[in-house]
């Protein structure tokens, strides 16, 4: 099923946006660590990871049926955005890029993206393994549909 037949589908293009940066260590370093413009950073991914979900502040439970499909997507997403979070906030939200990358949990943390990712890439239909969209492309299939 394509993302946009989710009564929130912008909503959950941003978030998977956002998991599939998290996600992918090549891409963090390739792209993030190498300073390649396009892409924002880590704080942009988180950003749109919580900005209109709030997810911060609540289970992605609550979005079932308008932004994840099932439990078993929320409950993926949960797991990722607690552990991003809490790196971030050990960090601080304006740390470069390789603090992220050096933390010790930070691992955990790309595998807990990398579950969501998949779970929410494969339900859209959608290969999970192509190389994350730019944040312009991403404004451009939020704007059509």
């Amino acid at each position: 099923m394509p993302a946009n037949d989710m009564p929130w589908w912008r909503w959950r293009s941003n978030v998977r946006s956002a998991l599939h940066m998290l996600s992918d260590p090549g891409f963090q370093r390739d792209v993030w660590l190498a300073g390649v413009d396009g892409y924002g950073d880590v704080t942009d991914a988180v950003y749109r990871l919580v900005e209109d979900t709030w997810l911060d502040h609540w289970s992605a439970e609550k979005y079932v049926g308008t932004i994840f499909r099932d439990s078993q997507e929320a409950a993926l997403v949960d797991g990722a955005v607690l552990r991003v979070l809490r790196i971030m906030h050990q960090v601080g939200p304006d740390a470069p890029v390789a603090a992220y990358l050096e933390h010790q949990a930070w691992p955990e943390a790309i595998q807990a993206a990398r579950d969501a990712h998949l779970r929410l890439a494969t339900s859209d239909g959608e290969e999970p393994d192509t190389p994350p969209r730019s944040l312009e492309v991403l404004r451009i299939m939020t704007r059509s549909a």
